[in-house]
């Protein structure tokens, strides 16, 4: 079993992918969301690639909400941005909601073709790490990363992802992009709230009145749940325990 680190979807090993379980990570703050959501009793998500597509997918299927953001602020007409306390049982129980964001839905797309599909962040680490044993296949820890570039707070939260991972496996082993996201998490592993200041996204965040939502996605294993896309359905739903 290997363990694997991308900090971007850009230039994945698409043979890679094909053999792994995959974690996709958005810490900041899709990630959160869909955990958020699908906790509260959301039907499915829909990520796509565009608000045209997501506009587009409303017209075929109008008892859906609409959520996204592009460059951190909502999208204009959408039903939802991208905070995690949006995402109320009161909102969105019941409902499928059809999701665009500028990093976390580009890399659900990015990781088809993945023997299965996870999404993680600090709200669901323990959780998602035992998702990622599961067969003892090769594990890919996605990040989403900052339009192309590192994101501190994914690369982090895969560092941890990893450590769990191979202390869970002994015999797994860990790549050297794995091993260089283990040594950058080591100073969270008790503090992940010190992104909150560490963090260029999460610093913006708070500058734009999401001081909450920041605080929220900073947050060690408040969910056992586990998003899963599935391809085939279209659609992030819980995985089965």
């Amino acid at each position: 079993m290997r363990v694997d680190v991308a900090v971007t979807p850009d230039g994945l090993d698409r043979a890679a992918i094909a053999g792994s379980r995959v974690l996709v990570i958005d810490v900041l703050r899709a990630a959160t969301c869909i955990v958020s959501a699908l906790a509260n009793g959301c039907a499915g998500i829909v990520p796509v690639a565009t608000p045209e597509e997501a506009r587009l997918r409303l017209a075929a299927q109008p008892d859906a909400l609409v959520a996204g953001e592009r460059r951190g602020e909502p999208l204009e007409g959408f039903d939802l941005g991208n905070s995690p306390l949006e995402f109320t049982r009161e909102r969105v129980g019941g409902r499928v909601v059809i999701m665009t964001t500028s990093n976390g839905t580009r890399a659900l797309l990015a990781a088809r073709g993945a023997i299965a599909i996870g999404v993680a962040a600090f709200v669901n680490l323990g959780a998602a790490a035992a998702w990622a044993l599961d067969g003892r296949r090769d594990v890919l820890l996605l990040c989403s990363g900052e339009r192309g570039a590192r994101s501190l707070e994914d690369h982090v939260c895969a560092g941890l992802l990893a450590e769990r991972l191979l202390a869970s496996e002994p015999a797994a082993r860990a790549t050297q992009a794995a091993e260089a996201a283990v040594e950058l998490a080591g100073p969270y592993g008790k503090d992940v709230a010190r992104l909150a200041h560490d963090s260029s996204w999460a610093r913006h965040l708070a500058s734009r009145g999401r001081a909450l939502d920041v605080a929220a996605c900073l947050s060690l294993d408040t969910s056992s749940l586990v998003p899963e896309y599935r391809p085939n359905v279209d659609k992030v739903v819980a995985a089965k325990g």
